[in-house]
């Protein structure tokens, strides 16, 4: 092969080198700012607790509630189930509100009747427990920062009151529905949350 022709070749095969290449940006520090897998699984590594929970509320949180809410039947038969492990679920019951208990302006609580007992659904400005997080499906592993998701409980319950009518008096002895979580701990529906709370028609 002549000269004339090792240099065409080489000439072709740079130029199917370049083409097959993909031009990648660089940061400030020169390295390579790479594109997002889209397969990759959700990073909140770079999120503070109150930007997950902002992110997550409505797909996590309010449309997964609305699809796997147990009803009173469904939420009788989870109690009866002995497990020692604690289980928080989403639950819709309409009930009659016995009463509003404002004793703790910072904690307050509408109680509604299930299954002839009282069931006290927390509406804040202060919410306790991680029924929430825990309804969400999200598990400690899912986090590399293991801050964020003891954090995450905090946040998701302040998330909720942004969206809770004003609860007061007025609300006793009327019928309403409540979207909640509840966690299930021996046989008992403990720190219910309140996610959505309506009145209805008397």
């Amino acid at each position: 092969m002549s000269l004339k022709q090792w240099g065409a070749a080489f000439v072709g095969c740079t130029t199917l080198l370049l083409t097959a290449c993909t031009v990648v940006d660089l940061d400030d520090n020169g390295k390579p700012i790479m594109p997002a897998d889209p397969n990759a699984k959700a990073s909140f590594d770079n999120m503070t607790p109150q930007q997950i929970a902002q992110q997550t509320w409505q797909e996590r949180v309010i449309d997964a509630a609305h699809k796997h809410a147990l009803d009173a039947t469904a939420l009788t038969t989870q109690l009866k189930a002995t497990s020692d492990k604690p289980q928080s679920v989403f639950v819709r019951l309409t009930s009659k509100v016995e009463r509003v208990d404002v004793s703790n302006e910072r904690e307050q609580k509408l109680v509604i009747t299930f299954n002839g007992q009282p069931l006290e659904v927390q509406t804040g400005p202060v919410i306790q427990g991680n029924a929430i997080r825990d309804a969400t499906g999200f598990k400690f592993e899912d986090f590399t920062n293991q801050v964020q998701f003891a954090q995450l409980s905090r946040a998701y319950n302040r998330e909720t009151i942004k969206h809770l009518p004003k609860v007061d008096d007025s609300w006793a002895g009327k019928q309403a529905t409540v979207l909640m979580a509840v966690t299930i701990k021996g046989g008992k529906a403990t720190d219910a949350a309140a996610l959505e709370l309506k009145q209805e028609a008397q």
